[in-house]
């Protein structure tokens, strides 16, 4: 009985502790673009007023450790980057009541 007990508790710890994460784009522009890289696409956190762009499309992502902000802004570069977006504005992000890290934003190209 024990060691049906612990082989249990082992699976539901090993469950647990992996999480998947997802980052969903909805393209919103008509225009399309060439690729850009994403080492070059930015993470903003406020809307640029002093340069003009172009909504390409809606991208969001959910399910990260809070420990992983750098990996979650890059695979939203990884999404953006192949829509021709030159930044990625991020409109909100936060921590759900399971404790991992969210964000939604609109990828855009500048004029």
């Amino acid at each position: 009985m024990k060691k049906k007990f612990a082989l249990s508790l082992l699976l539901a710890a090993a469950l647990s502790s992996g999480s998947c994460q997802y980052v969903d784009v909805t393209k919103t522009g008509k225009e399309v673009f060439p690729a850009t890289r994403a080492d070059d696409v930015e993470i903003l956190t406020v809307v640029p007023r002093d340069r003009s762009f172009t909504e390409i499309a809606t991208i969001s992502t959910r399910d990260w450790d809070p420990g992983d902000t750098a990996k979650m802004h890059n695979a939203l570069r990884e999404k953006a980057a192949p829509l021709g977006a030159q930044a990625v504005v991020l409109s909100n992000s936060g921590v759900n009541p399971n404790g991992w890290l969210w964000a939604t934003g609109t990828a855009i190209r500048y004029k």
